[in-house]
């Protein structure tokens, strides 16, 4: 009966110190960090009380020294550590802007910058890679790169998120190197040395044997090669390239445009004699004047806006039964680049004069060549003309650019012998080509309208008279 008496009374001793320990350590977890020590106390509590009613008052002491020490360690770890969300207001997500009303996608070529950069605002951090231009994803505030949430070579559309950038230059906070975590042998009680030695009495030790040495097999004899069968070369001397997404565009297009359209190509000569001699002469003031060097592609401009008025057909374009006539002329420029072709419009051609030509033709040229022309400034076009002789092309047959139905091809001048006025003489010859869709254009409306590039190139003089 005393003995019962004691041990209640012992039990009660050792339940107010255990509910006296938890309650200091819970108050101190609740004011540095609420919601995570809330949890801890509950489930480390609900177990070290369940032990006290199950076993004596030795074991009692041991486990509420282990609540305590418990929870002082965890308290002292979580207390340090910081996480960021997107709610906090110091991350922001960079995303692929809007490319254009036909475009729906396009391929993340290329990141400017890495993780870690410090990067301003509305500075380009990656390139987006259309059907027709490149797009720069800028940041959309000042920071530092955090991490990148697509990779180079992935389908992008508008609005997808690509980088996480912090606004302030921290990052998280790490752990301390003296702060380490808690050890096992601290959370977890070791075992007595009885049952360790009970324990390796049942693990049964692993037996050593040796490899056993493989029968060797004896390779197959190399097959000779037959004299008859070609030898091709390697493939590690080749190279697999994907294509970009402007190169594809450019192969469907004119493939289009063969599968399409009765394509077409008469030729002719011009001399160039009276147009260079024009440009010789009046290059300096001209230059003076306007700010811009007189070339030889605004008389070609010129010459072209002639023909379309003079032979309508060349600027009209089938759409399923009906012809579709255009009242304005917009010229297509088509321009080479290290990404591929572009064709760059010159709006309302008809409407301009040879300096408005050439700053026009100077203004989407550099564009074209740094990658910053814009969709709208390649869209519509009701004619084209390309210029191979920049690259020494002597002679070829353009492709017509859908949805358009002629273009004039350009080629590089050469001295050639021709007779003038009952002599032969050096004269500097240029052959244009035009190429054009026989389904709507016969041969004499594409006849008359070449030979109308030859007359004004060959006497510029004929665009002030009208004739």
């Amino acid at each position: 009966m005393m003995l019962s008496l004691v041990r209640r009374k012992v039990a009660a001793t050792a339940s107010s110190s255990l509910s006296g320990s938890l309650g200091r350590a819970r108050s101190a977890a609740v004011l540095s960090h609420p919601r995570n020590y809330q949890t801890q106390y509950l489930k480390s509590g609900s177990e070290q009380i369940h032990s006290f009613c199950d076993q004596g008052h030795s074991d009692n002491s041991r486990h509420v020294r282990n609540v305590v020490s418990n929870i002082r360690i965890n308290n002292s770890t979580l207390v340090w550590s910081r996480s960021y969300s997107s709610d906090s207001g110091e991350l922001v997500e960079a995303v692929v802007p809007y490319m254009g009303e036909s475009i729906t996608d396009g391929t993340l070529a290329t990141f400017l910058k890495k993780p870690g950069d410090h990067v301003d605002i509305d500075e380009p951090i990656a390139q987006v890679e259309t059907d027709k231009v490149t797009i720069d994803v800028a940041s959309p505030e000042s920071g530092i790169i955090k991490e990148f949430l697509a990779k180079e070579g992935d389908t992008v559309e508008p609005g997808t998120k690509i980088a996480i950038i912090s606004k302030s230059s921290e990052g998280v906070t790490h752990v301390a190197p003296s702060e380490k975590p808690p050890s096992k042998a601290v959370s977890e009680p070791s075992p007595a040395p009885a049952e360790k030695e009970k324990m390796d009495k049942q693990i049964p030790k692993a037996e050593t044997t040796l490899p056993k040495d493989k029968p060797k097999v004896p390779s197959p004899p190399t097959s000779r090669s037959s004299p008859s069968e070609p030898q091709l070369p390697p493939k590690e001397r080749e190279r697999r390239v994907p294509m970009t997404r402007l190169r594809k565009r450019v192969a469907t297009r004119l493939k289009d445009s063969q599968n399409t359209f009765a394509l077409l190509t008469t030729f002719n000569d011009v001399d160039m004699t009276n147009l260079m001699k024009l440009r010789s002469e009046y290059k300096d003031a001209f230059l003076e004047k306007h700010g811009v060097k007189l070339g030889l592609m605004s008389g070609f401009v010129k010459a072209a806006v002639s023909g379309l008025q003079n032979q309508p057909i060349i600027n009209a374009v089938i759409d399923g039964d009906d012809i579709i006539y255009r009242d304005y002329i917009d010229i297509s420029i088509a321009v080479g680049t290290p990404k591929g072709l572009v064709v760059p419009v010159i709006r309302n051609a008809e409407r301009m004069n040879f300096a408005d030509i050439e700053k026009e033709i100077n203004t989407l040229a550099k564009k074209a060549t740094n990658g910053s022309i814009s969709i709208d400034e390649m869209a519509g076009g009701s004619f084209t003309i390309s210029n191979g002789g920049v690259y020494g092309s002597l002679l070829s047959t353009p492709i017509i650019n859908p949805p358009q139905s002629a273009i004039l091809g350009m080629h590089s001048i050469v001295n050639r012998p021709m007779v003038v006025g009952g002599e032969i003489v050096s004269r500097p010859m240029m052959y244009i080509a035009l190429t054009y869709d026989h389904r709507l254009i016969d041969g004499r409306e594409a006849v008359f309208f070449l030979r109308r590039i030859k007359d004004v190139i060959e006497d510029p003089r004929r665009l002030l008279l009208d004739i």
